[in-house]
C-alpha cells in the first residue's frame, strides 16, 4: 500500500504527522499542496475515499470561515 501525505511544513500538525510516519518506517509520498495544489478530481476522489463532504475539510474555528458564514 502506497501512503500519500497532503504536506504544508509550516504545519506544526502536519510536520508531526509527518514524523509520526517516518518513525514507523512508511515512507510516504509527500505532497506540498500549497506549491502543488490538487485538481478538482483529485479532490473528489480523497473526499470520497475520506467519506467526507468539502465543508467538513474546513477549519470552522479560523476568521475566513466565521467571517464567510
Amino acid at each position: 500500500m502506497s501512503t500519500k501525505i497532503y504536506h504544508n511544513p509550516r504545519s506544526s500538525k502536519s510536520r508531526q504527522t509527518l514524523q509520526l510516519l517516518e518513525d514507523n518506517n512508511v515512507k510516504p509520498e509527500i505532497i506540498e499542496y500549497l506549491k502543488t495544489p490538487p485538481s478538482k478530481s483529485e479532490l473528489k476522489d480523497i473526499l470520497q475515499a475520506l467519506d467526507m463532504k468539502p465543508r467538513d475539510l474546513m477549519r470552522k474555528g479560523e476568521a475566513e470561515y466565521t467571517q464567510s458564514t
